[in-house]
């Protein structure tokens, strides 16, 4: 059995699988981080299966797999831990580190990284990725906000965005159950990695890459890459290329929410092969 965890992260996920697959199993994981693999983790999988990690983003898996099948794959798309804490790269709101966002540990020149974003896009298409990705209801205020910033000097960090988000936006709203920058934080990674875009060649790469029978499941944070998994998932349905196994998406019980509560906003959809 070879199963693909295209998503590597914190390994979680593959450790799973590679302990539900065994020794006789092949377990391959993709990440676009090469900093996850850490010897001690690739030494531990190595343990439970043959083991085989790819540094590469999801979106390449055909070209990664080089049409290998596989019995099953998995894709969680969400920010891993370590990324978000450890990665320097300036994830997370409460941290004050280089404005990057990129998946890559060391992005190459021409790379998009967000500080590429806030400091040349333009003001409206900066307020459109707000709104757009973000879903950001001061898209327009922050964007007008960034730009006269940037006149004075390059925003060149998460502390410096998060203060021009913190004085562009209303002391109430900084009240809420999220904090205010974390639309926008989550609008910057997502246009700085094409993250639509992965997602729509990734899933229909692992899917070619799927004997008949085996299944693809996902796991989405937000509502927008929930939507795009759908409609990718609704197209395979109805192109003949798969069937659903989930009819409404499956969401943590009581007892996973205790357990990990990170994953209240999880939503996992799962089809398989024809």
């Amino acid at each position: 059995m070879t199963v693909l965890d295209g998503t590597f992260g914190a390994g979680g996920h593959s450790s799973a699988i590679a302990k539900a697959i065994g020794k006789k199993g092949t377990l391959i994981s993709l990440d676009a981080d090469e900093a996850v693999f850490s010897k001690e983790k690739v030494q531990e999988l190595e343990r439970l299966t043959t083991f085989t990690p790819i540094v590469v983003n999801f979106r390449n898996v055909e070209e990664a797999l080089k049409h290998l099948e596989l019995d099953g794959a998995l894709f969680d798309l969400g920010l891993s831990s370590t990324q978000l804490e450890e990665s320097g790269r300036g994830f997370s709101f409460q941290k004050d580190e280089p404005l990057l966002m990129t998946f890559k540990k060391e992005p190459k020149e021409d790379d998009v990284t967000a500080f590429t974003i806030v400091n040349v896009w333009r003001e409206d298409t900066l307020a459109t990725i707000f709104k757009g990705f973000g879903e950001e209801r001061f898209a327009k205020r922050i964007a007008g906000a960034i730009v006269e910033e940037r006149k004075v000097s390059p925003i060149a960090t998460s502390g410096q965005l998060v203060e021009i988000v913190l004085k562009a936006t209303p002391s109430w709203y900084h009240r809420g159950k999220s904090h205010p920058a974390t639309r926008i934080f989550q609008a910057l990674r997502m246009a700085a990695n094409d993250e639509l875009g992965s997602i729509e060649k990734g899933l229909t790469g692992a899917l070619d890459c799927l004997r008949p029978g085996s299944r693809l499941a996902v796991i989405s944070f937000h509502s927008i890459e929930d939507r795009k998994v759908k409609h990718l998932f609704k197209a395979f349905v109805e192109e003949g290329r798969a069937k659903a196994i989930t009819k409404k998406p499956i969401i943590p019980d009581d007892a996973e929410l205790s357990l990990n509560p990170r994953s209240r906003s999880a939503k996992l959809r799962v089809i398989e092969r024809i």
